[in-house]
C-alpha cells in the first residue's frame, strides 16, 4: 500500500464523490475563452465577463459535480466569496500561467507570478493543477518539462497538499502539415507522457484520451490503448476532455472508466455550445440544463465503470494506514 499523508489524502478525498470518482468541472480557462466569448477582439472580453461566465456555470453544476476546477484570476476566490462553492464541494486551484513560452513545436509552462502553491494552500483549496504540454521524444524540452512538474511537486509535499497533472501532447509539425501523422503517434505520445509523469511524486495524473477518435474508431482497439495507458500510470488517473465535442467525450469516459481512469475533469465538452450564445442569461439557462445533464450523464458512467482513486494506491475500501498517536508532534 503506498503511504499517504493526511493533508493530501483529505484533499483527495474531498475532490472525489462518495464513490471514490473524480467528476470534476473544468473552469479554469482564461486566454483560451476570452477568445471563445469573442473571436475577432479577446481583449474586449472584460474582467467582469470572464468572472460572470464562470460563477454562473459554477452555480449550475454544483449540486452534481464532486469538485470544480478554477483559476487564481477570474474563478477560485468569486466562488469562495459569492457562494456558489458549496463547502462539500472539492476545489483545484490552478498553479500554471495561460498559454505556453517558446515556439509552438517547442512549448513550456511557466508558472503564474506572484502565486504559488503555499497561496492555493492558504486559500482553501483542496489541490493544486498543474498543466504541462509534453511531448517525451522531444527529450530537451521534456527533461525541463519534468523538472517544473518535480519542483512544484516538492512544494506540495512541503505544503502537504495534493498535485495533479494535466498533460497534453501537440504536434510539432506546423498547423494543417501531416495532421495524420500526429493522430498516429498519439497512443504512443499519451501512454509513454504517463509513465514518465507518474513517475514524479505527484497524486493524480489528468491525461488526454490515448487516441484521435476521428483516426481510430475500432472500439476494441480504443479500450486496449486505455488499459495501456492504465497499466503505464503508476498513479490514479482521470480523463480530461481537451475541446472534444461532447458526443466523443462521452464514449472516452465510458473506455477510459472500464479500463481503470478514476473519473474525469470535464470543460468544454460540458459548455462549449454556451460561448456562442448572445446573452448571460441565455447563457445561465444552458448551464442549467444542458450542461448539468451532460455532467449527470457522464458522472454516471464514471460511477458504473470506474475505479476509486484510491484503489489504484492499495486500499480497496479507501482506509489508509491508521495515524500513529503521536503524529502531530512530527507533522
Amino acid at each position: 500500500m503506498k503511504a499517504m499523508s493526511i493533508g493530501k489524502l483529505r484533499g483527495l478525498q474531498q475532490l472525489a464523490d462518495s464513490s471514490g470518482i473524480l467528476t470534476v468541472v473544468a473552469i479554469d480557462h482564461r486566454g483560451s475563452l476570452q477568445k471563445a466569448l469573442n473571436k475577432k477582439n479577446p481583449a474586449a472580453v472584460g474582467y467582469q465577463d470572464m468572472v460572470d461566465f464562470k460563477l454562473d456555470l459554477c452555480r449550475a453544476v454544483a449540486p452534481f459535480a464532486s469538485a470544480a476546477l478554477l483559476d487564481p484570476i477570474y474563478g477560485a476566490p468569486q466562488a469562495i466569496a459569492s457562494g456558489v462553492l458549496p463547502g462539500h464541494m472539492g476545489l483545484l486551484v490552478s498553479i500554471e500561467q495561460t498559454g505556453y513560452t517558446g515556439d509552438s513545436t517547442a512549448r513550456l509552462t511557466e508558472l503564474l507570478p506572484n502565486w504559488g502553491v503555499k497561496k492555493i494552500k492558504k486559500l482553501g483549496a483542496s489541490a493544486v493543477k498543474l498543466l504541462i504540454y509534453f511531448r517525451p521524444d522531444l527529450k530537451d524540452i521534456a527533461a525541463r518539462q519534468l523538472d517544473l512538474v518535480a519542483r512544484v511537486a516538492d512544494e506540495c509535499i512541503r505544503e502537504d497538499i495534493p498535485l495533479l497533472v494535466e498533460t497534453l501532447s501537440y504536434p510539432v509539425e506546423a498547423i494543417g502539415e501531416n495532421s495524420t501523422r500526429f493522430a498516429a503517434l498519439k497512443p504512443e505520445l499519451v501512454i509513454e507522457t504517463a509513465r514518465q509523469v507518474t513517475a514524479l511524486p505527484i497524486d493524480v495524473l489528468k491525461a488526454e484520451f490515448p487516441a484521435d477518435m476521428d483516426y481510430e474508431k475500432d472500439e476494441p482497439k480504443l479500450l486496449d490503448y486505455c488499459k495501456k495507458l492504465d497499466l503505464a500510470s503508476r498513479l490514479p488517473w482521470v480523463l480530461l476532455s481537451a475541446g472534444a465535442d461532447y458526443v466523443h467525450f462521452k464514449k472516452q469516459v465510458e473506455l477510459a472508466s472500464k479500463a481503470g481512469a478514476s473519473g474525469f475533469m470535464a470543460g468544454r465538452a460540458l459548455w462549449q455550445e454556451a460561448v456562442q450564445l448572445p446573452s448571460r442569461d441565455a447563457r445561465a439557462d444552458f448551464f442549467k440544463t444542458t450542461t448539468a445533464s451532460r455532467l449527470k450523464e457522464i458522472a454516471d458512467i464514471a460511477d458504473k465503470y470506474g475505479r476509486p482513486w484510491y484503489a489504484k494506491l492499495g486500499p480497496a475500501d479507501g482506509a489508509f494506514a491508521p495515524a500513529a498517536e503521536d503524529w502531530y508532534q512530527r507533522y
